[in-house]
This record gives C-alpha cells, sequence and structure tokens, in this order.
C-alpha cells in the first residue's frame, strides 16, 4: 500500500518524536531504547526501518544519535545503566574477594608459621631445663604455677 507524500512527513515527524522522547530517556513500560520501541511508540510497522526501505535512514540516525549519546556516558535506558552499574559493580566485588583470598592465604600461612616456632622454642626450653648442670649457678624456675593470684574469672 502507497503512502502520500504527507503521511510519510507526518510519520517522519512522529518517528523524529518519539525518537526524541527515548533518547531523552522518557521509555514506555516494558520499552528498551531500541528500534522496536521506537516503531511501536511512533505507530509505524518496524519492518519500515530495515533495507531499502522508507525510514531506514530514520533508523540509522537514530542509531547514530544513541551510540554518540552510550559514548558521551550517557545511557538513556534505565535498565542499560543499570546493567552497566551493576557489571562495574561485581566486577569490583571480584576483585576484593580475590584480595580477601590472598590475605587469608597470606595469614594462614604467617599462622603455620608462628606455630611451628613457638613449638620449636618450646622444644628448646624442654631441652634446655634437662641439660642445666645442677652444680652450676642456674636458677630453676617452677614449671607449674601452684598459686592462683586473683581472680580467674
Amino acid at each position: 500500500m502507497r503512502i502520500s507524500a504527507a503521511q510519510r512527513t507526518e510519520n517522519e515527524n512522529r518517528i523524529r518524536a518519539a525518537m526524541d522522547q527515548l533518547l531523552r530517556g522518557e521509555l514506555p513500560p516494558g520499552g528498551k531504547c531500541g528500534i522496536k520501541t521506537l516503531a511501536r511508540e511512533a505507530g509505524v510497522d518496524r519492518n519500515a526501518f530495515y533495507g531499502t526501505r522508507p525510514y531506514a535512514h530514520l533508523r540509522a540516525e537514530f542509531e547514530r544519535r544513541l551510540q554518540s549519546l552510550q559514548q558521551a556516558g550517557e545511557i538513556p535506558d534505565p535498565r542499560e545503566a543499570q546493567i552497566t552499574r551493576l557489571k562495574t559493580e561485581v566486577a569490583n566485588l571480584k576483585e576484593r574477594l580475590t584480595q580477601s583470598e590472598r590475605s587469608v592465604s597470606e595469614l594462614t600461612g604467617f599462622r603455620a608459621e608462628a606455630l611451628a616456632r613457638l613449638a620449636a622454642q618450646h622444644e628448646e626450653f624442654v631441652r634446655l631445663r634437662e641439660v642445666a648442670d645442677p652444680s652450676k649457678r642456674v636458677t630453676r624456675l617452677p614449671s607449674l604455677r601452684t598459686t592462683v593470684i586473683g581472680s580467674c574469672s
């Protein structure tokens, strides 16, 4: 079915108005910032935006304007902005998790090393007590505490 020049101009004006609306971020419920929503908002068949159809140049213009907004850091589609924000947040959380796992691993190694050193020192103390010559002026300390000073609670 052919349309008149006036109808075509009217359709192009509706498409441009819908294009401006979508690029400002005023999306209808359930709509995305894309050709399908543009066609629905303008009341035009979306097939008219593809190939050699009459509004293919408007699709190219819409995609170009959308891309330039995205490159400028503005995302008119709130869902796309949320997806981008959540992806960034997930990447940050993964990095924090990696750092935490690295710290836990380092601290676990440090703990094992400290326990090994304490055990070696204890063994050395026991050995030195057994080796101590009673004829020399070495004062032996009691091995166990027999009296309790103060409250233990």
